[in-house]
C-alpha cells in the first residue's frame, strides 16, 4: 500500500514513530513534511497530502497535528477526501468499514505513540465493508459535485 504522510510541528515526533511502523510493515510512503519541530501552518501539509490521495497517487494518507482536528478540517476541504479523526481502536476500524476513510488524522498531544501505532496498524488492515455503507459514501461524493 502507498501511504502519504504528513504533520505540522505539533505532530512531528509522532510522525517519525509512524514512519518506522510503515517501514516495518513494508508499506511504501512519502513524507510530505514537516521535517522539524519549527512551527508551520497545518494546511501547508494537509492539503498536499489530501490532493495526492484524491488524485490516486497514494492509496491512503495519515496526518498528525497537536489534536488531529485542524489538520483533518484542512484535508476535508479537498474533493474526494474522507479524513477521520481517530483516538481509539473501535473508531479506527469503523471509519474504514463504514465510511471508507482515505485519510486518518491523530493528535500527538492527545494520544501516545503506543496507541497511535496500534491505531495505524488497525486502520491500514481494515477494509471498507461496502453494502449499505456504499450508499452513504456515494451520497457524500455526489454532494461534492454540486
Amino acid at each position: 500500500m502507498k501511504i502519504a504522510i504528513g504533520a505540522d510541528h505539533g505532530g512531528f515526533n509522532l510522525k517519525k514513530e509512524i514512519i518506522g511502523l510503515l517501514e516495518e510493515l513494508g508499506h511504501e510512503y512519502k513524507d510530505f513534511g514537516t521535517h522539524s519541530a519549527e512551527s508551520i501552518d497545518y494546511p501547508d501539509v494537509a492539503i498536499p497530502v489530501a490532493e495526492a490521495v484524491a488524485a490516486g497517487e497514494f492509496d491512503r494518507g495519515i496526518l498528525i497535528c497537536g489534536t488531529g482536528i485542524g489538520i483533518g478540517i484542512a484535508a476535508n476541504k479537498v474533493k474526494g477526501i474522507r479524513a477521520a479523526l481517530v483516538h481509539d481502536s473501535f473508531s479506527a476500524k469503523a471509519t474504514r468499514q463504514h465510511n471508507d476513510s482515505n485519510i486518518m488524522t491523530m493528535g500527538e498531544r492527545v494520544i501516545g505513540p503506543g496507541l497511535a501505532l496500534d491505531l495505524v496498524a488497525t486502520w491500514l488492515d481494515t477494509d471498507f465493508e461496502g453494502g449499505r455503507h456504499s450508499n452513504r459514501v456515494d451520497k457524500m461524493s455526489a454532494y461534492e459535485t454540486k
